[in-house]
């Protein structure tokens, strides 16, 4: 391997580094926001909950929960990678 490829190995490296604190960041307003919109759903009353703009509130925060866990996933493949050895082996 040449130094021009090592060059951009580390390159990738930090971009894989960056991506991770992102997607990392991304992930807690998310989770956050979740919580705050499952809080208020469950804090209100039966007649309330049943109303649409508390439905509407429960579905955000499932959505929400689903994106969650996507990010999740995303966010410790990114910390596989960017910890992944091979690319110190350059």
């Amino acid at each position: 391997m040449n130094n021009e490829q090592r060059k951009r190995l580390t390159e990738a490296k930090g971009k894989l580094e960056a991506a991770y604190n992102l997607a990392d960041e991304a992930r807690s307003i998310i989770e956050e926001v979740k919580d705050e919109e499952r809080e208020k759903f469950d804090n209100a009353t039966e007649s309330q909950q049943a109303m649409e703009k508390f439905q509407k509130m429960e579905e955000a925060a499932d959505a929400l929960d689903e994106l969650y866990d996507s990010l999740d996933d995303v966010v410790d493949g990114l910390e596989e990678a960017k910890d992944d050895s091979a690319l110190d082996d350059f």
